[in-house]
Protein backbone atom coordinates (compact mmCIF):
# COMPACT_ATOMS: atom_id res chain seq x y z
CA UNK A 1 0.00 0.00 0.00
CA UNK A 2 1.24 3.33 -0.75
CA UNK A 3 -0.25 6.67 0.32
CA UNK A 4 0.26 9.92 -0.63
CA UNK A 5 0.70 12.23 2.02
CA UNK A 6 -2.41 14.56 2.90
CA UNK A 7 -2.46 17.98 0.88
CA UNK A 8 -4.73 21.21 1.56
CA UNK A 9 -7.32 19.56 -0.96
CA UNK A 10 -6.94 16.14 -0.54
CA UNK A 11 -5.69 12.65 0.40
CA UNK A 12 -5.41 9.83 -1.61
CA UNK A 13 -4.19 6.28 -1.06
CA UNK A 14 -3.69 3.68 -3.40
CA UNK A 15 -3.92 -0.07 -3.04
CA UNK A 16 -2.26 -2.58 -5.46
CA UNK A 17 -3.13 -6.20 -6.77
CA UNK A 18 -6.60 -5.81 -5.95
CA UNK A 19 -9.34 -8.27 -7.90
CA UNK A 20 -12.43 -6.40 -9.42
CA UNK A 21 -14.63 -8.52 -6.84
CA UNK A 22 -12.86 -6.83 -4.38
CA UNK A 23 -13.45 -3.32 -6.07
CA UNK A 24 -17.16 -4.42 -5.91
CA UNK A 25 -17.12 -5.83 -2.15
CA UNK A 26 -15.45 -2.44 -1.02
CA UNK A 27 -18.45 -0.46 -2.85
CA UNK A 28 -20.54 -2.26 -1.55
CA UNK A 29 -19.43 -1.91 2.21
CA UNK A 30 -18.86 1.63 2.28
CA UNK A 31 -22.56 2.21 0.91
CA UNK A 32 -23.50 5.50 -0.64
CA UNK A 33 -23.46 7.94 2.28
CA UNK A 34 -19.17 8.91 2.21
CA UNK A 35 -16.87 11.52 1.31
CA UNK A 36 -14.17 9.37 -0.12
CA UNK A 37 -14.19 8.56 -4.01
CA UNK A 38 -13.03 5.65 -5.43
CA UNK A 39 -11.45 4.11 -8.57
CA UNK A 40 -10.43 1.16 -10.25
CA UNK A 41 -8.12 0.51 -13.14
CA UNK A 42 -5.61 -2.77 -14.08
CA UNK A 43 -5.82 -4.46 -10.34
CA UNK A 44 -5.09 -0.82 -8.84
CA UNK A 45 -7.47 0.93 -6.71
CA UNK A 46 -7.54 4.52 -5.74
CA UNK A 47 -9.30 5.84 -2.59
CA UNK A 48 -9.55 9.53 -2.42
CA UNK A 49 -10.77 11.83 0.37
CA UNK A 50 -11.48 15.40 -0.18
CA UNK A 51 -10.79 18.28 1.86
CA UNK A 52 -11.98 22.47 2.07
CA UNK A 53 -10.31 23.32 -1.51
CA UNK A 54 -11.06 20.38 -3.05
CA UNK A 55 -14.57 20.43 -2.47
CA UNK A 56 -14.76 23.98 -2.64
CA UNK A 57 -13.99 24.14 -6.08
CA UNK A 58 -15.96 21.06 -7.26
CA UNK A 59 -19.27 22.38 -5.78
CA UNK A 60 -18.71 26.30 -7.15
CA UNK A 61 -17.72 24.79 -11.03
CA UNK A 62 -20.54 22.60 -10.36
CA UNK A 63 -22.83 25.98 -9.86
CA UNK A 64 -21.24 27.62 -12.71
CA UNK A 65 -22.51 24.59 -15.36
CA UNK A 66 -25.59 25.17 -13.63
CA UNK A 67 -25.63 28.70 -14.62
CA UNK A 68 -24.55 27.75 -17.70
CA UNK A 69 -27.21 25.61 -18.37
CA UNK A 70 -30.03 28.08 -16.88
CA UNK A 71 -28.37 31.14 -19.23
CA UNK A 72 -28.83 28.77 -22.45
CA UNK A 73 -31.79 26.82 -21.76
CA UNK A 74 -29.89 23.48 -21.43
CA UNK A 75 -31.55 20.82 -20.06
CA UNK A 76 -28.89 19.31 -17.73
CA UNK A 77 -29.31 15.93 -15.60
CA UNK A 78 -26.84 16.45 -12.62
CA UNK A 79 -25.41 13.08 -11.09
CA UNK A 80 -22.44 14.40 -9.14
CA UNK A 81 -19.62 11.55 -8.04
CA UNK A 82 -22.04 8.62 -9.80
CA UNK A 83 -20.10 5.40 -9.37
CA UNK A 84 -19.64 5.01 -13.09
CA UNK A 85 -18.28 1.09 -14.06
CA UNK A 86 -18.66 -1.96 -16.50
CA UNK A 87 -18.09 -4.98 -15.64
CA UNK A 88 -16.71 -5.88 -18.97
CA UNK A 89 -14.29 -4.16 -19.05
CA UNK A 90 -13.62 -4.23 -15.30
CA UNK A 91 -13.02 -0.19 -15.04
CA UNK A 92 -14.29 2.16 -12.49
CA UNK A 93 -14.42 5.16 -11.25
CA UNK A 94 -16.35 7.98 -9.36
CA UNK A 95 -15.66 11.57 -10.61
CA UNK A 96 -16.10 14.40 -8.36
CA UNK A 97 -19.45 15.50 -10.47
CA UNK A 98 -20.53 14.13 -13.47
CA UNK A 99 -23.93 15.59 -15.73
CA UNK A 100 -25.77 14.38 -19.14
CA UNK A 101 -26.79 17.05 -21.58
CA UNK A 102 -26.58 15.92 -25.09
CA UNK A 103 -27.73 12.03 -23.71
CA UNK A 104 -30.20 13.98 -21.13
CA UNK A 105 -33.14 12.62 -23.10
CA UNK A 106 -31.80 8.90 -22.45
CA UNK A 107 -31.66 9.01 -18.89
CA UNK A 108 -33.94 11.57 -17.98
CA UNK A 109 -36.25 9.50 -16.25
CA UNK A 110 -33.85 7.24 -14.65
CA UNK A 111 -32.59 7.43 -10.86
CA UNK A 112 -30.55 4.51 -11.39
CA UNK A 113 -27.92 5.09 -13.88
CA UNK A 114 -25.45 1.78 -14.84
CA UNK A 115 -23.46 1.92 -17.82
CA UNK A 116 -23.96 -1.35 -18.69
CA UNK A 117 -26.77 -0.79 -20.57
CA UNK A 118 -27.25 3.37 -20.10
CA UNK A 119 -25.13 6.02 -22.23
CA UNK A 120 -21.75 7.50 -20.19
CA UNK A 121 -22.10 10.85 -18.99
CA UNK A 122 -21.18 14.09 -21.73
CA UNK A 123 -18.94 15.64 -19.14
CA UNK A 124 -17.34 14.84 -16.23
CA UNK A 125 -15.39 17.15 -13.10
CA UNK A 126 -11.98 15.45 -11.58
CA UNK A 127 -10.73 18.02 -9.23
CA UNK A 128 -7.53 17.06 -8.69
CA UNK A 129 -4.56 19.41 -6.49
CA UNK A 130 -2.34 16.68 -5.11
CA UNK A 131 -0.97 15.05 -8.37
CA UNK A 132 -3.11 12.16 -7.93
CA UNK A 133 -0.92 8.70 -8.72
CA UNK A 134 -3.84 7.10 -10.90
CA UNK A 135 -4.70 8.51 -14.08
CA UNK A 136 -7.89 8.41 -14.60
CA UNK A 137 -8.16 9.37 -18.36
CA UNK A 138 -7.70 6.18 -19.69
CA UNK A 139 -10.85 5.02 -17.19
CA UNK A 140 -12.59 7.36 -19.07
CA UNK A 141 -11.83 6.92 -22.29
CA UNK A 142 -12.40 3.27 -21.84
CA UNK A 143 -15.86 3.95 -20.45
CA UNK A 144 -16.59 6.40 -23.72
CA UNK A 145 -17.01 9.93 -21.78
CA UNK A 146 -16.67 12.60 -24.77
CA UNK A 147 -15.83 15.52 -21.89
CA UNK A 148 -13.41 15.29 -19.36
CA UNK A 149 -12.43 18.65 -17.35
CA UNK A 150 -9.33 18.46 -14.69
CA UNK A 151 -8.91 21.34 -12.17
CA UNK A 152 -5.90 21.58 -10.58
CA UNK A 153 -6.33 24.22 -8.29
CA UNK A 154 -4.97 27.53 -10.54
CA UNK A 155 -5.67 26.04 -13.52
CA UNK A 156 -8.61 24.02 -15.49
CA UNK A 157 -7.88 21.86 -18.45
CA UNK A 158 -10.49 20.08 -20.87
CA UNK A 159 -9.76 16.95 -22.82
CA UNK A 160 -11.93 15.57 -25.64
CA UNK A 161 -12.09 12.27 -26.57
CA UNK A 162 -11.22 11.44 -30.49
CA UNK A 163 -13.64 10.39 -32.99
CA UNK A 164 -11.66 6.96 -32.89
CA UNK A 165 -12.85 6.53 -28.76
CA UNK A 166 -9.23 5.99 -28.46
CA UNK A 167 -7.81 8.91 -26.49
CA UNK A 168 -8.40 11.93 -25.53
CA UNK A 169 -6.78 15.47 -26.79
CA UNK A 170 -6.12 18.45 -24.89
CA UNK A 171 -8.72 21.35 -25.30
CA UNK A 172 -8.64 25.13 -24.58
CA UNK A 173 -12.47 25.16 -25.28
CA UNK A 174 -15.53 23.09 -23.70
CA UNK A 175 -16.87 20.18 -25.80
CA UNK A 176 -20.25 20.62 -24.23
CA UNK A 177 -20.34 24.52 -24.20
CA UNK A 178 -18.18 25.27 -27.78
CA UNK A 179 -17.90 29.12 -27.17
CA UNK A 180 -16.39 28.25 -23.25
CA UNK A 181 -12.99 29.32 -23.47
CA UNK A 182 -11.84 26.84 -19.88
CA UNK A 183 -9.42 29.46 -18.98
CA UNK A 184 -12.61 31.68 -17.89
CA UNK A 185 -13.53 29.57 -15.37
CA UNK A 186 -10.60 29.88 -12.39
CA UNK A 187 -10.81 33.68 -12.46
CA UNK A 188 -14.19 33.23 -11.13
CA UNK A 189 -13.40 30.73 -8.47
CA UNK A 190 -11.05 33.58 -7.38
CA UNK A 191 -13.28 35.63 -7.40
CA UNK A 192 -16.17 33.24 -5.01
CA UNK A 193 -13.31 34.22 -2.50
CA UNK A 194 -13.02 37.42 -2.46
CA UNK A 195 -16.55 38.92 -3.41
CA UNK A 196 -19.10 35.55 -1.63
CA UNK A 197 -20.57 33.04 -4.18
CA UNK A 198 -24.03 34.16 -4.66
CA UNK A 199 -22.51 38.27 -6.13
CA UNK A 200 -20.07 35.82 -8.59
CA UNK A 201 -22.75 33.51 -9.96
CA UNK A 202 -24.55 36.55 -10.10
CA UNK A 203 -21.47 37.91 -12.44
CA UNK A 204 -20.97 35.26 -14.10
CA UNK A 205 -24.45 34.82 -15.21
CA UNK A 206 -24.19 38.38 -16.80
CA UNK A 207 -21.11 37.23 -18.38
CA UNK A 208 -22.42 33.96 -19.83
CA UNK A 209 -25.17 35.73 -21.40
CA UNK A 210 -22.78 38.18 -23.16
CA UNK A 211 -20.64 35.84 -24.62
CA UNK A 212 -23.98 34.22 -25.87
CA UNK A 213 -25.33 37.49 -27.06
Amino acid sequence: MQTIQPSIAENRVILNNITWETFNQLLLELGENRASRLAYNDGIIEIMTPFGQHEHSNRFIDDLIRVIALELNLNIKKMGSLTLKKDLIKKGVEPDSCYYLTNEPLVRHKQDIRLNIDPPPDLVLEIDMSNSSLNKLPIYVALGVPEVWQYQGSTLIGFILDSDNQNYAQSDYSLAFPWLELAQIPPFIQQSLRDGETATLKAFSQWVKQQNH
